[in-house]
């Protein structure tokens, strides 16, 4: 049994996570701000702390030691070396979780991204107050807070790993948005899809990175070491649609769009989360040799997820509410 630390917990990754450290006998504390309320057990231990604030940090975890902390929400640098000075000699196993978009802000890679592409020159920044930027910032301040665990492992063999994530797929998303385009396939009309620029979906389906954390948890492998956590399918947005349908029982239709016309009528990112701009493809070899990963495949996954968002019926995102105008569009596009 280990005295597993998460922090975060509430949303996806974190409480299936839980779910399953419970089930296999482990201690689990969550620590988060206690604003989201959860389904775990009333009697799982919780610390309730801004995690920015490195005041309140140092108070919740005082006087405390894990075997394994596991970090969901690490997003700037000053969090990173907060964390990593709290912690040190305090904690087994450091687990972070960070994003492809480590590898999108580098400057001339080619897809996938392997993790030996980490190293090396960033792009520009773009303009601020603009989309690009806070993705383009995203991405350096995963970095940043990726540096700060690197060089606290190489000084002081602070025991951190790190695990690169392109979008996580569940039940539990918050931003729901696969259930964007189930949604879409269920009311008959055409999705919207920008016509650039097609990057190919290589995702993750949330219980495999939750397989890796227990692998990690378990082994104690990985320490010093970043892995990329993806799943196998390298696939068009319209094969991933027609995968999709199938579980839903629906035949996909779409109409593709100049990217900048939805942009100016307001429907991206809602009409087709999955288009996005800033959408990484990780090669995930090293995480199949050094860590035995299998990966659950897209058909399989996106059944279950299919089944379980019938089951829960979540409330419609926010950006369905212009469905009618997205079929008005396609209606225009198609000259009917």
């Amino acid at each position: 049994m280990k005295n597993v630390l998460i922090i975060g917990g509430t949303r996806q990754v974190g409480h299936y996570l839980a779910e399953r450290l419970l089930a296999a006998g482990h201690r689990v504390t969550l620590l988060n701000r206690g604003l989201t309320r959860d389904s775990l057990p009333e009697s799982l231990p919780r610390l309730h702390c801004d995690r920015t604030d490195s005041v309140q940090m140092k108070r919740a975890l005082s006087g405390r030691t894990f075997d394994v902390v596991v970090d969901n929400v690490l997003y700037r640098k000053p969090e990173a070396e907060a964390i990593a000075q709290l912690l040190d000699g305090r904690v087994g196993h450091y687990i972070a979780l960070s994003s492809g978009q480590v590898y999108l802000v580098r400057d001339g890679l080619k897809r996938p991204f392997r993790e030996d592409d980490y190293a090396g020159a960033t792009l520009p920044a773009p303009a601020v107050a603009t989309y690009d930027y806070e993705e383009w910032l995203y991405g350096v301040d995963k970095r940043a807070c990726e540096d700060v665990l690197t060089e606290a492992h190489h000084t002081r063999a602070f025991p951190a790993t790190v695990l690169r994530l392109p979008m996580v797929h569940s039940a539990r998303d918050q931003f729901l948005r696969l259930y964007s385009y189930v949604l879409r396939l269920r009311d008959g009309g055409p999705i919207l899809v920008p016509d650039h620029p097609n990057h190919p979906i290589r995702h993750i389906y949330a219980h495999d990175v939750v397989q890796a954390l227990m692998t990690l948890i378990d082994t104690g492998k990985g320490k010093g070491r970043a892995f990329n956590i993806s799943g196998d399918e390298t696939l068009p947005l319209t094969e991933f649609l027609g995968i999709l349908g199938e579980a839903v029982g629906v035949q996909p239709r779409w109409v593709t769009v100049p990217r900048e016309r939805l942009q100016a009528d307001g429907f991206l990112p809602d009409c087709s989360p999955f288009s996005d701009v800033w959408m990484s493809e990780l090669d995930n070899t090293r995480s199949k040799v050094e860590l035995g990963m299998t990966y659950t495949p897209a058909p399989e996954y996106l059944a279950r997820i299919v089944q379980e968002l019938t089951d829960l019926k979540p409330t419609p995102p926010a950006g369905y509410r212009r469905r009618n105008g997205e079929r008005a569009l396609a209606a225009r596009m198609l000259g009917v």
